[in-house]
């Protein structure tokens, strides 16, 4: 039945049109009435081949956004539908290779032989098909396993500015997770980064386990825009064969741009800084393909690029409701050596209270009221104004201040089990209890002596 539906709403594959015009980045195809989403082939005048993808339509015809540089296209020039829908061949042959948007191999390796394929696009499970997520994930990072601990199928957002440890915190996670497949995918890097992340960053030991998406920041928006898609696509074909994935998406920020660029192209209306509405519907149907199903889960983590460390920036703003949590990182922090620079006062796993143990959730709730304290007082006690005896709550959080550091710092070598970070979290926890005089104490059996029951008289 399924082939028997591909076929009735399939377009023939002899479809072909003329360009009529070029404008900026687009080109219009007359007598051309693929539909939107189809790939086409644009042969110029030197025989050269450009792919593009129908992305609209006008009164002059269908509206062709090029996968690479339109130079030496003209009017006239022949234009051929390829497909009416986007696939990616995928399969576990892809694991330790670098691709593109196409998931076509790009290390200078052969292209290994796969079976299967995949559709670019698809729905997101439907909400009642989502099971319940239950059990916590290990991403290897104390600071995360033990204060924001996520589960198997979460999805949550790194918040952070330029140049604050994004890519590197992403590469320890990559590094020392607990989930079977990573699939990462750079959108906008820089050309030289790429090398420098798979290397020094991933290492031979993560790259092993794991397929990086690349589409750097000199490509064409329309592959920028594509490689979250395949990225997306190629954990969702994973998760399908019972495994669990975790997808690094680094940056949505940067395919979310990518997207504006294409659809101020194509004529759609800018909105917020620019933003078409196209955007902020992009997003969440993004975000919402990952997560658990019956097979297996994709646990995601998307990188948001805030634009001058505004808070409220669009992007930022819309991925905060989209997601299961936040993870903040701190300009401040890094500034100071501290790596990573999660700002835990600012971050939060809304799911850690499901997968996480009462004791553990306690421990981190203590250690929060010590780094709350801190901070209020920071000022005091940097001038040396602050006494000791004023506040318990200061004096425990000075008391512990190099411990707590001490289990949040972490070199990007270094590997921290989830079982022993608990055991380290709720060892600190118990410090920090004893020190806010929280313990609770044990209370000893009430023993009463009553005088006997007299017998009930009866007056006749």
């Amino acid at each position: 039945m399924d082939y028997e539906r591909t076929l009735q709403n399939a377009t023939p594959a002899a479809l072909t049109g003329s360009v009529v015009e070029v404008v900026g980045l687009t080109a219009t195809a007359a007598d051309f009435p693929a539909p939107v989403g189809a790939l086409a082939e644009i042969t110029s005048p030197s025989g050269d081949a450009i792919e593009a993808e129908v992305v609209g339509f006008s009164d002059a015809g269908a509206v062709l956004y090029p996968l690479k540089s339109i130079a030496g296209v003209r009017r006239g020039c022949r234009v051929r539908l390829k497909r009416t829908q986007r696939q990616i061949r995928v399969g576990a042959n892809l694991l330790g290779r670098v691709v593109n948007a196409h998931a076509r191999c790009i290390d200078g390796k052969p292209h290994p032989f796969l079976t299967d394929r995949t559709p670019l696009e698809r729905d997101a499970p439907e909400p009642i098909d989502r099971p319940r997520i239950l059990q916590p994930l290990s991403t290897g990072v104390r600071s995360i396993d033990g204060m924001l601990t996520c589960g198997r199928g979460q999805r949550l957002g790194i918040f952070a500015g330029s140049g604050v440890g994004k890519s590197v915190l992403l590469g320890m996670m990559a590094q020392h997770t607990a989930a079977d497949v990573n699939v990462i995918c750079l959108v906008g890097e820089r050309g030289r980064e790429v090398n420098d992340f798979i290397e020094r960053d991933l290492g031979p030991h993560g790259l092993a386990k794991s397929i990086v998406v690349v589409a750097t920041s000199n490509e064409p928006a329309l592959m920028r825009l594509q490689a979250a898609s395949a990225a997306t696509a190629i954990a969702e074909w994973f998760r399908d064969q019972g495994k669990d994935v975790l997808l690094l998406v680094d940056s949505v920020t940067r395919t979310a741009m990518a997207n504006r660029e294409i659809g101020l192209a194509a004529g759609e209306p800018p909105t917020n800084r620019g933003y078409p509405p196209s955007t902020f519907s992009l997003l969440p149907r993004l975000v919402e393909r990952a997560g658990r199903n019956k097979l297996g889960s994709i646990t995601a983590f998307y990188s948001v690029l805030v634009e001058g460390d505004d808070e409220n920036e669009p992007i930022a703003d819309t991925m905060r409701g989209l997601l299961d949590g936040h993870v903040w990182l701190s300009r401040k922090l890094a500034g100071e050596g501290h790596y990573p620079a999660i700002d835990l006062l600012q971050s939060i796993s809304r799911l850690m209270s499901e997968v996480a143990g009462k004791q553990e959730q306690q421990s981190a709730i203590a250690l929060r009221r010590l780094l709350a304290a801190y901070r209020e007082n920071e000022d005091l006690i940097t001038i040396g104004a602050y006494r000791k005896g004023s506040n318990r709550t200061v004096d425990a959080a000075l008391a512990l201040r190099d411990e707590i550091n001490g289990f949040l710092r972490q070199t990007r070598d270094e590997h921290s089990p989830l079982e022993t970070t608990i055991q380290a979290l709720n060892a600190l926890g118990a410090r920090a209890a004893a020190a806010l005089g929280t313990q609770p104490t044990p209370v000893a059996p009430i023993v009463t002596t009553a005088a006997p029951i007299a017998a009930p008289t009866t007056t006749v």
